[in-house]
């Protein structure tokens, strides 16, 4: 029997036998280098009823509407995202319906229109009714209540002659709900995300949709069509939020892309994958110190949560400031298209939707994941081939050998051991290594004190 999401069990909390937690600041885009010391996760004070602190005022029936500030040029194409579609063009406008006197109830023939009325039953349960849709206002196209089409972005940072828009896939559902943003590609050559959008958005239906999806597989397409992680001016763009309409390249691909979809959104899901030959387990990146970040995480069905309070310029910290509930999903490795990844991001995507009670679906819960608190990168000692022992997600014991370096003129092997008990959460792929490499990312479980 399938379970809703009321059933649904808060993801286990992690133990430890001090009971302190000390989290290592993760790099959203797994630059291990660029580890920071993140904040602790906090706990309630004595005798506080640890309510959560209010979030910035941000009423859905104002964004993406259409204000005197945010006009609408034109009415977007009701599009099959299913099929193959000709560039967006506006829809013909449909002649309202003859409607009949408001008095008499007859039409030109003086015939009544109006039905009876039927009588109602007043101990009768009351039904749920569901609140119309109202029209998405995106990139200066309305796009109604019930459809799904396609937009093009353009940061207007390309030579004009040049200019490739970006583009955007809208399903705006024909209840109202809120309203969700997928990104993926933030790195060039990260390409899991790209393939989980895709699916996730071309399996939904409008008509039976409560709220809006809002889906940009490609946002640095530049570096996508170099196969590069970065812009063209060699800058990481998750480090630019939510940039600057007159700084460098990046701040205004950053700053366009915030003001004109992001801010549309209640929700977003930035995706991700490993970087530099380096594989991640299906997880989110998480404030956990925020009550609603932490309760958006319980919707992801079967993926580990790792606590992170970001760095200065993700794309996931700059939403949560502009009151965005907003986790990174990271997904595999880069360069790659992984099918078991790109299963477990729709997967967890579905069930965040169930959750947030926009789509309604026979969905069976797995068991849910732990949450990690602290985590570690085990690095070589020494240069080498790297040959792994584990699997990505394999739980393994403090002393425990991970995999080896061997020397390939040497033929000397230098075992690599597990730095404490916990979970493969990541892991770099066999390659050549050299001294202090980071090889194996180990998610330890620990205590947070007060809960």
């Amino acid at each position: 029997m399938a379970q809703t999401t009321e059933s649904q069990e808060p993801a286990p909390v992690a133990k430890s036998k001090t009971g302190s937690v000390i989290v290592a600041e993760l790099a959203e885009d797994e630059s291990v280098e660029d580890i920071e010391q993140s904040e602790p996760r906090k706990a309630p004070s004595a005798g506080s009823t640890a309510e959560p602190e209010p979030e910035l005022e941000r009423p859905a029936s104002s964004r993406g509407t259409d204000t005197p500030d945010n006009p609408a040029k034109k009415v977007a194409p009701n599009i099959d995202l299913k099929e193959v579609a000709p560039p967006p063009a506006p829809e013909p406008q449909v002649a309202a319906p003859a409607t009949p006197d408001m008095v008499t109830g007859e039409d030109l023939t003086g015939q009544s229109e109006l039905e009876p009325v039927p009588e109602v039953d007043p101990e009768a349960p009351e039904e749920a009714v569901q609140e119309p849709a109202t029209s998405l206002t995106l990139l200066g196209n309305e796009v109604l209540p019930g459809t799904s089409t396609r937009l093009a972005w353009s940061p207007g940072i390309q030579i004009a002659g040049l200019s490739q828009p970006t583009p955007v896939l809208v399903v705006n559902g024909a209840n109202a709900g809120p309203t969700l943003c997928l990104t993926g590609a933030v790195h060039g050559d990260e390409l899991n995300g790209i393939e989980i959008i895709r699916r996730t958005m071309y399996d939904l239906d409008p008509e039976k949709l409560s709220g809006r999806v809002v889906g940009i597989p490609i946002v640095n397409l530049p570096g996508f069509q170099q196969a590069s992680r970065y812009l063209p001016d060699r800058r990481d763009l998750n480090r630019h939020f939510p940039g600057s309409e007159n700084g460098s390249l990046a701040d205004r691909i950053a700053y366009s892309l915030f003001e004109n979809i992001i801010k549309h959104c209640d929700m977003l899901v930035d995706i991700h994958t490993g970087s530099l030959k380096r594989t991640n387990l299906p997880q989110l990146r998480a404030d956990m110190n925020n009550p609603a970040v932490a309760e958006f995480t319980r919707g992801f069905d079967r993926m580990a949560v790792v606590h992170s309070t970001g760095s200065p310029g993700m794309l996931r910290n700059a939403a949560v400031d502009a009151g965005i509930t907003t986790v990174t999903l990271e997904a595999g490795e880069s360069h790659r298209i992984q099918e078991h990844q790109i299963d477990a991001g729709v997967n967890s995507l579905n069930s965040l939707m169930e959750k947030q009670g926009m789509i309604s679906r026979m969905f069976v819960w797995g068991d849910p994941e732990p949450v990690y608190y602290d985590s570690a990168w085990v690095r070589a000692e020494y240069g080498g081939i790297l040959f792994s022992s584990i699997d990505l997600g394999d739980r393994v014991s403090k002393g425990e050998i991970l995999g080896y370096v061997a020397d390939p003129i040497t033929n000397a092997q230098y075992p690599i051991r597990s730095s404490s008990d916990g979970r493969i959460i990541g892991m770099a792929v066999d390659q050549v290594v050299m001294a202090g490499f980071a090889a194996y990312h180990i998610g330890t479980e620990a205590e947070v004190p007060g809960e």
